[in-house]
């Protein structure tokens, strides 16, 4: 694994949160994108870059420089298997799949330079530092703080992050949580998780001792949606490059 310095970079002013003020009378308004958001306290170096960690970036960064070591010995177990990562992407482009990501994109807000442009800002930064293209970020109205990612095969992937979430926290922890999710994108966990859970389930079918084999891949799964969680709080600081964040 690669040794990834990390220098110590803090902000010199703490910034105010980024706060969202919708037009919208009502709900079925918001779900029909018949809705403004306006940015409270804006700061004047809004155009600028946000957080001062921004300006280091990791040149030729892989996802394997900064896996936790068991996400990164169950990612080559699976990605020794010929042809496994095609046939993973191919399954996150079922039916299901597609309803969420239309259920997803019809209940939010897409973010652009013109639409939020200081949250759209914070994914480009964190993207760039991680090396990835950044996806398409959405913001999406709840009273519930919570981020999460989704890639759908043959479609460009997004990020969405709750209204409740981005009104709670301050620019450099809203952009350390872009970063985890990216840190997801990046290592590819929805194909190689995904594949292992279908493994699992799978091998409770199995006459015998399938039960038992079924129990032992559950508790190894478990183990490794654990490891994969710190595998992106390590992107989260790369991106971020304080461990106070």
């Amino acid at each position: 694994m690669a040794s990834i310095p990390l220098p110590t970079l803090y902000l010199s002013a703490k910034f105010s949160p980024i706060s969202l003020r919708s037009t919208a009378r009502n709900k079925s308004a918001f779900n029909s994108f018949a809705v403004k958001f306006t940015l409270l306290n804006s700061n004047p170096r809004s155009h600028k870059y946000v957080c001062r960690a921004a300006s280091v970036v990791f040149r030729d960064l892989d996802a394997d420089d900064f896996r936790h070591p068991l996400d990164r010995q169950n990612t080559l177990l699976l990605r020794a298997i010929p042809g496994l990562n095609e046939i993973g992407k191919a399954l996150l482009g079922t039916v299901a799949e597609q309803v969420m990501l239309l259920e997803n994109i019809g209940t939010s807000v897409l973010v652009g330079g013109n639409q939020l442009p200081e949250l759209y800002q914070l994914m480009i930064e964190a993207a760039k530092i991680l090396n990835i293209e950044a996806p398409d970020l959405y913001v999406r109205q709840s009273p519930v703080p919570n981020a999460y990612t989704l890639a759908i095969g043959g479609k460009k992937p997004f990020v969405v992050v709750h209204t409740s979430l981005v009104e709670l926290l301050t620019r450099n922890e809203l952009q350390a949580v872009l970063a985890h999710e990216l840190g997801h994108l990046k290592c590819d966990h929805g194909v190689w998780l995904t594949f292992a859970n279908i493994l699992t389930l799978g091998a409770y079918t199995l006459p015998g001792l399938g039960g038992l084999i079924a129990e032992r891949l559950e508790e190894q799964l478990f183990r490794w949606l654990r490891a994969a969680e710190l595998t992106c709080d390590r992107a989260a600081l790369l991106v971020a490059q304080d461990p106070k964040v």
